[in-house]
Parts: C-alpha cells; structure tokens; sequence
C-alpha cells in the first residue's frame, strides 16, 4: 500500500476507489465495499482502504464528512439520495470496526509505524460520525 499520510483518503487504494467513484457514483459501489471486510476472517489491507474510504463517502453524504474530505468528491454527494445511503450506515460502522479489529492487515501495518495513535484516533472519529444522531 502506497500510502502518504494516515487519513482514509492518503493512500494509493482509497484514492482509486474514490476516482472509481467520481466515475460512477452509486449506494451499490458502497455496499460492496463496505461488505467485502466481512468475507473472510483476515482482513487484507487493500479491502480495509476501501471500506474506509467508502464509511468517510457513505458519512460525508449523511451530512457529517471529515475535515480533509476530498473536494472533488464533494460535488458527487448531492447526486446520491440519502435514502439509499442511511441503510448503509450500519454496514459502514461494522467495516470500520473490523478495520480495527487485530486480524486487519491495515492495522498491523499502521501499528508499525509512528503514526498508529493518529490513524486509529481518526477511525475513532470516523465510527462518532457514523452514529446516528439522537
């Protein structure tokens, strides 16, 4: 994973699966990508970058994107309806969850490096947005 920073859009997968997205926008793209952590019991990092960066897509449309949000992928948002997104949001709380969890080969990665605290912080946050306002 080529990867220039800890945010959920600052590697090389997370950036394709976003362009993927600018091209053809759709809830379906998401739900597969957010359900894809759940087929096998450890957890490639590749499929972990997209999930993540389909949770921060899937939150940023129910109105809660991150501060470092992709501007380009902002303009794609008011072309998904939230109500096929709002099912999503569960799926998206579990990908992240399993993201966290220690059979994720992300994880391992980010926890040899300086910047774990940072990354796991941001997925902290990112599972914060996704709750569901009271």
């Amino acid at each position: 994973m080529g990867a220039w920073g800890y945010y959920n859009f600052d590697n090389d997968t997370a950036a394709d699966f976003a362009e993927d997205f600018k091209a053809e926008p759709s809830a379906d793209m998401l739900e597969q990508a957010l359900t894809a952590v759940t087929d096998g019991e450890y957890l490639d990092a590749d499929v972990a970058s997209e999930a993540l960066a389909a949770a921060e897509i899937v939150v940023a449309i129910l109105g809660k994107p991150a501060r470092n949000f992709p501007n380009d992928l902002l303009g794609i948002i008011p072309r998904l309806s939230i109500d096929h997104i709002e099912p999503l949001r569960r799926p998206a709380q579990h990908a992240v969850m399993a993201v966290l969890r220690e059979e994720s080969e992300l994880r391992e990665q980010w926890e040899d490096s300086d910047e774990f605290d940072n990354w796991q912080g941001l997925q902290r946050q990112l599972l914060k947005r996704l709750d569901k306002p009271a």
